[in-house]
């Protein structure tokens, strides 16, 4: 298979999609109008059958650089041969807090030196390449039909240039030559939702909208208050976790892609073009350590509607994932057609683990509610009635066996890390209300807390092991558990806690890479192996500076900085031969990141007895 490697890929958004701009600038994934629409260019997930929207120069030997513009989300692909320099410059103008079908992919080409001559492909292929289109070249461009969208192709030339007469439609594709010399710009947008047909775009225009792109994104990174050692990885990964927001509701997608294997060649590959409770609910403590209020208040808003649209529901309060608008019609299903990355197979579609009882969420997002609260942000009336339910819920029960953060599907079980979180829900529920003096049956919710406590230690901890396990029956390991100390269950210096970081050490770790657990010794009810877990890596960093073992993490965590691709961005896993796998880029594993750096930032403070420099 010749796919483009997942790691060989930097992001271009506009706040409600986004799209993967390949090395050798082909565009290879690209869903619109949302994030969660069915794609338009997918040659990631299949070569032949996905489609792709492709610029590289014609004729002659080149090698490739990609870069992002420096504090934006414009992405510059970069050629370099014998006979010159050229360029393709790819970003998306943000298309703001209103749910709009009008998406802009904007591609300038610029001759950098020398003169150089490009080929452009746009070949699409609608919903998942399962609805037939026509291709139309009118003057100023083209037009890609189908019943359910159309796309316009506009150039981007001056009045002296010729009117495509070099471009030409060929089974629904376009293809389009142009040569330039030193110092000419020309290139094309891509629009859904035009007012009309194809225009002839001016230069000057094509600048503005570059201009305006960069500004915005300087002025919101500029709001970051983050001073800490690793300022533009943190930078990164916060405009990385901006451009997987879907700006009309504030949620966060976990990941822009579908079906990225976990293994090439495996099974476990699933749709993260969702929002999960887990993954925003960290998104706010980050944000909010950043400075990004504003976001976080987002966030927040978003989980607040989902916990008072489904408070009192079968099953408990909350789903585990919802798509981007706040809906939860996520049916799984196969793309037959498609052969999968690299081969791997199934391709699915939506996500069968969104109906999964998985009690830990409850944790996370209270956990990130109370967090918000000693921020300032607002808890308000009818937002304390639906936590109110939610943790009477809880109350009543948290002793049932779940599927577990990991989403396995092996059967339930009284999983560790579930009870954990529901501790700490429990245990933010109490503090709200004392803090807040909010009515609460706090002699109850008190009540289970301390019983979860007590439970917890008697049956998550292993005798044998010497270490907390992944659930009461096993004596497997589980990194889930790192997150023990940072919710405040343990102290992060307790013997108990110290002796299962060393159990961690020798069995879950090599090179400072971090699995999630041994699915060897866990059967999780799917084939096949993985790679080590990222946001784990980030998580053992942070447990690592919270005991005491600074050079420890400070080593762990510039290492993992090694594994990030060529402008910065993490997949959710890392292969045996260092390969990024798995959805990609992945926000939790950002989220991890930057929890990592502030925690690294203030031991190594807390250490020296100084703050970091401005």
């Amino acid at each position: 298979m010749t796919e483009t490697a997942i790691a060989d890929h930097g992001m271009i958004g506009d706040l409600q999609t986004a799209a993967l701009v390949g090395t050798d600038g082909s565009i290879d994934w690209f869903c619109c109008p949302r994030f969660d629409s069915p794609s338009v260019f997918g040659a990631l997930l299949d070569e032949h059958r996905g489609g792709r929207f492709r610029v590289r120069p014609a004729g002659t030997e080149y090698v490739t650089k990609q870069m992002y513009y420096p504090d934006s989300a414009v992405l510059i692909t970069r050629f370099l041969s014998e006979q010159g320099v050229g360029e393709v410059v790819d970003f998306m103008p943000p298309s703001g807090e209103v749910a709009t079908g009008r998406h802009r992919l904007v591609r300038m080409l610029r001759c950098v030196r020398g003169r150089m001559s490009f080929d452009i492909e746009v070949a699409p292929r609608f919903d998942y390449g399962r609805r037939t289109h026509t291709a139309q070249v009118t003057e100023h461009g083209a037009v890609f039909s189908t019943d359910q969208l159309e796309l316009s192709l506009h150039t981007v030339r001056e009045p002296e240039d010729e009117r495509l007469a070099r471009g030409r439609a060929e089974d629904g594709d376009v293809r389009v030559a142009v040569d330039l010399v030193a110092g000419q710009v020309r290139g094309m947008i891509l629009e859904s939702g035009a007012d009309g047909p194809p225009r002839e775009i001016r230069v000057a225009e094509f600048q503005r909208l570059f201009d305006e792109t960069v500004r915005y994104w300087r002025s919101w990174l500029a709001r970051s208050t983050y001073t800490g050692r690793w300022r533009q990885v943190v930078a990164r990964s916060a405009i990385t976790l901006k451009l997987m927001t879907y700006a009309p509701t504030g949620g966060l997608v976990a990941a822009p892609t579908m079906a990225l294997p976990e293994q090439v060649g495996g099974e476990r590959n699933w749709d993260y073009r969702y929002t999960w409770v887990r993954d925003a609910s960290f998104s706010v403590y980050a944000l909010l350590a950043l400075g990004f209020r504003d976001e976080a208040a987002g966030f927040g808003s978003w989980l607040g509607d989902r916990i008072r649209e489904h408070a009192g529901g079968e099953g408990g309060p909350l789903n585990i994932m919802y798509r981007v608008d706040g809906s939860a019609d996520l049916k799984e299903e196969v793309l037959q057609h498609w052969s999968g990355y690299r081969g791997s197979r199934p391709v699915r579609l939506g996500n069968g683990a969104a109906e999964q009882l998985q009690l830990d969420i409850y944790g996370e997002a209270l956990d990130s509610m109370f967090v918000g609260a000693q921020a300032g942000l607002d808890v308000p009336y009818r937002g304390w009635l639906a936590i109110r339910e939610v943790l009477d819920w809880l109350a009543g029960h948290w002793d049932q066996p779940e599927e577990g953060i990991w989403e396995t599907r092996g059967g339930r079980q009284p999983f560790t890390y579930g009870r954990l979180m529901c501790w700490a829900a429990l245990d933010r529920g109490i503090r709200l209300a004392v803090a807040q003096g909010r009515p609460a049956p706090l002699e109850r919710w008190t009540r289970e807390r301390d019983a979860i406590y007590d439970q917890v230690m008697q049956h998550g901890w292993n005798e044998h092991r010497q270490a907390f396990v992944q659930h009461y029956h096993t004596e497997v390991l589980d990194s889930a558990l790192l997150r023990m100390p940072t919710v405040g269950f343990v102290a992060p210096r307790d013997p108990r806690w110290l002796s299962t970081l060393d159990a961690m050490d020798a069995e879950l770790v090599t090179d400072s890479l971090v699995y999630r657990y041994n699915p060897d010794a866990s059967p999780d009810g799917l084939r096949g192996t993985e790679g080590t877990f990222s946001l784990c890596t980030f998580a053992y960093v942070s447990a690592l500076a919270r005991a005491g073992r600074i050079e420890d993490a400070r080593h762990a965590f510039e290492k993992m900085l090694t594994y990030a691709n060529h402008v910065g961005l993490y997949s959710e896993e890392i292969a045996l031969t260092g390969e990024q796998i798995g959805n990609f880029p992945q926000a939790f594993t950002h989220l991890s990141l930057i929890e990592a750096a502030l925690t690294l930032d203030d031991a190594l403070d807390d250490r020296t007895g100084h703050a970091t420099a401005p």
